[in-house]
């Protein structure tokens, strides 16, 4: 006997279809928290930290 045919017997099927859905769930859940327009002015401010020359002066944002 394969372990192919033992693994296919095992009833794990299940357990792929429960990862499915909580990988679904929390991949909505960080695209939900990551667009809301309440973070909008964090993730400015974390685009702009590979140009950050490390003075304590905050750099001026542009009129929109």
């Amino acid at each position: 006997m394969k372990l192919s045919d033992i693994m296919s017997h095992a009833g794990l099927s299940f357990y792929t279809q429960v990862a499915l859905v909580l990988f679904l769930a929390v991949f909505i859940a960080v695209a939900i928290r990551t667009f809301l327009p309440s973070r909008r002015q964090e993730l400015d401010d974390a685009a702009r930290l590979p140009f950050d020359d490390g003075s304590l002066v905050p750099a001026r944002r542009p009129e929109r």
